[in-house]
């Protein structure tokens, strides 16, 4: 079993195979892909438009916008979905690192926009494009040792954004998940539509939560991947709110780290009543994750292998981003089933 599942890594190296998410309703009170607000090719004019300038301190690093920005690279999946369902299409120069299914509302609108490649594109690469901001969805979107810092962009007169899931300093929430929706409409003139966008994913964890509300908590461990340990969410990942917020309790929750690796000893003695499985491309698909799981016979009498309870997370769904709303009501109806009959 060796080579079924890769090695653990950072979090900036997953790819996730992401199920479709029902957000037309948004898409469409939000008019994607309209620019009537925000003022359109930013440098259609020398005014500063509305409520320009806007100061932004994003880990660590404060940028001033004078202007929304006009020419965008996104690298990785989850913030391009961001931008669209902001309807924000017409500042996309680039995409990078598809690592998901596209959500069908945005796919039409996605594939319209150069990709750039296939992983995270070169500096040079980048360049070519000529962005007025690059936005990354994780910390290996501005890898220094492959020339990527956030300090050679600027150096370059390019702006950067990194989401705020890889700040590392806290656990991430929810909140993480509304603010950085707000902030990205607010660094680009549109904070209507995000907080229309807002209000609806904030309308679904809350009914969400209402149907498990009372029901005791559930185990649940996450598996990522791995075979000699398990690379699982930490503590610090938007994963163990979900849980939370589903009615249950991440087993990890302890492990001070948005991901790490723990060893099957511990995943026998915290006795795990759910395993949540992440599912993304390269891992594995989810059958085999399973089946290697059941398989192991040091695992035969954890709560959750014994009796086969399993829920199914796109890693997608888990990030900060457009669809994590969504994955709450998918974990509650896995954790606590009769709850939803």
């Amino acid at each position: 079993m060796s080579q079924l599942f890769p090695p653990a890594r950072t979090r900036g190296f997953l790819r996730a195979t992401a199920a479709a998410v029902a957000l037309s309703s948004v898409l469409l009170t939000t008019g994607c892909g309209s620019s009537d607000e925000g003022g359109g090719d930013a440098k259609a004019t020398a005014a500063a438009p509305t409520g320009f300038p806007v100061t932004v301190d994003n880990c660590g690093v404060k940028t001033t916008y004078d202007r929304p920005p006009s020419r965008v690279v996104t690298v990785h999946q989850h913030p391009a979905e961001l931008v669209l369902a902001l309807g924000l299409k017409d500042r996309l120069v680039g995409t990078a690192f598809p690592d998901s299914a596209v959500l069908p509302e945005l796919r039409k609108d996605y594939e319209a926009i150069p990709e750039l490649a296939k992983k995270e594109p070169s500096f040079e690469e980048i360049l070519d494009a000529e962005p007025d901001l690059v936005y990354g969805g994780y910390g290996s979107a501005f890898a220094e040792n492959e020339g990527r810092s956030r300090k050679a962009f600027a150096d370059a007169g390019i702006d950067t954004y990194l989401n705020r899931e890889y700040c590392g300093k806290k656990q991430v929430t929810m909140k993480d998940t509304y603010d950085e929706i707000r902030t990205i409409g607010k660094i680009f003139g549109v904070p209507d539509r995000a907080d229309q966008l807002v209000a609806d994913l904030e309308g679904h964890v809350g009914k969400a939560a209402a149907e498990v509300e009372g029901e005791g908590e559930v185990s649940v461990f996450v598996y990522d991947s791995g075979d000699k340990s398990a690379f699982t969410a930490g503590g610090k990942s938007l994963g163990t709110e979900l849980i939370r917020l589903a009615g249950g309790e991440n087993v990890f929750a302890d492990l001070d780290d948005v991901f790490g690796d723990v060893s099957w000893e511990q995943v026998v003695e915290r006795r795990p009543e759910v395993i949540a499985l992440y599912d993304y491309a390269g891992a594995g698909s989810v059958e085999e994750k399973k089946k290697f799981l059941l398989s192991r016979p040091a695992l035969a009498d954890v709560p959750a292998v014994r009796n086969k309870r399993f829920v199914v997370l796109p890693l997608t769904a888990t990030l900060v981003g457009i669809r994590s709303a969504y994955a709450v009501e998918d974990l509650a109806r896995g954790l606590h089933p009769e709850s939803f009959r």
